[in-house]
């Protein structure tokens, strides 16, 4: 069985264990690891994914995310934790661009549901909510 070679910004179970809970930005559901500006990255767009956060714990998750970012030297864009992982402005209008297809792949990764009989437009407009 051929092994599967890891990249560096991925954590194993181990390493993970090995966190203390400070290290993620949301330490109580240790969620969202913060070590190095790819978790970082992912923590930014998907921030809106992570649940039975309450709006305290969001707030200080931004803050955590915010430090981060400034660490690793990751562009943040968004001033309020209510802006982090939704899509930006120059998100939307690329929508036009991007094929049905293409919609339709990133509403199967953010689980929206009624995705497979939508249109392209309905897509579209599903993302950006």
């Amino acid at each position: 069985m051929a092994t599967r070679r890891k990249r560096s910004h991925e954590l194993d179970a181990a390493e993970r264990n090995a966190m203390p809970d400070s290290a993620y930005a949301f330490p109580r559901q240790r969620k969202e690891p913060l070590n190095d500006a790819s978790h970082v990255r992912n923590a930014i767009a998907r921030f809106d994914q992570v649940r039975d956060a309450s709006d305290a714990e969001r707030q200080e998750a931004f803050r955590r995310i915010r430090r981060a970012a400034a660490r690793f030297d990751v562009e943040m864009d968004a001033d309020r934790w209510q802006d982090l992982g939704k899509p930006s402005a120059s998100m939307k209008s690329s929508d036009k661009a991007r094929s049905r297809d293409q919609l339709y792949a990133e509403a199967k990764r953010r689980n929206i549901r009624g995705r497979s009989s939508m249109t392209k437009d309905q897509l579209a407009k599903a993302l950006n909510r």
